[in-house]
């Protein structure tokens, strides 16, 4: 399954990937920026996730619009949280494996 992750600090990206490959997931990330080509890279990581996690201590309120919106019209539900650590990663791993039965 592809996470994609809007926001967040940049210095744990690739931990987050590290345990994703671990638990049979990618997870991508934007930075939550949307000047200049933003959107376009939001709307690319919306597009090509199965689930969507926005930060939104750390967001701009045009990227956590932006990507509600986006996965509305794709029919889909943001997964909105006001923080997102290590921990809670590795929470939201373990309840996909448990969604999709994939034992690790």
């Amino acid at each position: 399954m592809r996470i994609g992750i809007v926001g967040g600090l940049d210095r744990v990206e690739s931990l987050y990937g590290q345990l994703a490959e671990e638990a049979g997931h990618e997870a991508v990330f934007h930075d939550g920026h949307v000047g200049g080509r933003g959107t376009q890279a939001l709307a690319r990581l919306v597009d090509g996730c199965d689930v969507v996690v926005v930060v939104t201590d750390v967001n701009s309120h045009g990227a956590v619009q932006f990507a509600r919106r986006r996965m509305r019209r794709r029919g889909r539900t943001p997964l909105l949280l006001r923080r997102f650590g290590p921990a809670r990663f590795v929470t939201l791993l373990a309840a996909l494996n448990v969604r999709e039965g994939i034992a690790v």
